[in-house]
């Protein structure tokens, strides 16, 4: 009997070290899942945290990048309206000049269609109007010349050159007035 007690405690200390060993590696086990779980974790909020800040950074890129879009349009918008504006100034400077050089005033698309319905179709009335246009140009040119000679001729050399540098324009008018009324007759 003494045999088998000494057995059945050694095979009970046994099996109270075996629990024991599993019960130690159940641990380790639930341990390193525990440790493995949290480490998963950390890594998804790392990734999430990453994948937040790419999404800022697009976010902040395409903002910056439709505001240099919008920011060209409007340079261009500017530029543009600057271009037309200048281009109307032009324009209308040109035009003041053209009524203030020429006999008849502005030479207008609307004038010249005005005088065109009056005057009829025929080519021999279109050359009337311009062959009268262009005596009364000529008359009006040889009267300034015979004028402009018989002042000259009082006058001393100095005035006389300064009176014709004076008359310079007014004879270039002439000839705009010339070619403004052949063109408005063609």
């Amino acid at each position: 009997t003494l045999r088998t007690e000494e057995r059945q405690r050694l095979a009970r200390e046994r099996r109270e070290e075996r629990e024991k060993q599993h019960a130690a590696k159940e641990t380790q086990i639930l341990e390193k899942e525990r440790k493995a779980k949290l480490q998963y974790e950390k890594q998804m909020e790392e990734r999430q945290r990453k994948l937040k800040e790419m999404k800022q950074k697009e976010e902040q890129r395409r903002a910056a990048v439709e505001e240099k879009r919008k920011q060209k349009i409007e340079e261009e918008k500017e530029r543009y309206e600057a271009v037309l504006h200048r281009t109307l100034e032009r324009n209308q400077r040109l035009e003041t000049r053209q009524k203030r050089w020429s006999w008849g005033g502005s030479v207008t698309p609307d004038s010249e269609s005005k005088t065109a319905s009056k005057r009829s179709p025929s080519t021999a009335n279109l050359r009337q109007a311009e062959a009268a246009v262009n005596k009364r140009l000529s008359s009006s040119a040889a009267l300034l010349n015979a004028s402009d000679r018989t002042r000259r001729s009082q006058l001393s050399p100095l005035d006389s050159s300064v009176i014709s540098r004076l008359l310079a324009p007014t004879q270039a008018s002439l000839a705009r007035s010339k070619s403004a009324a052949t063109l408005s007759a063609d």
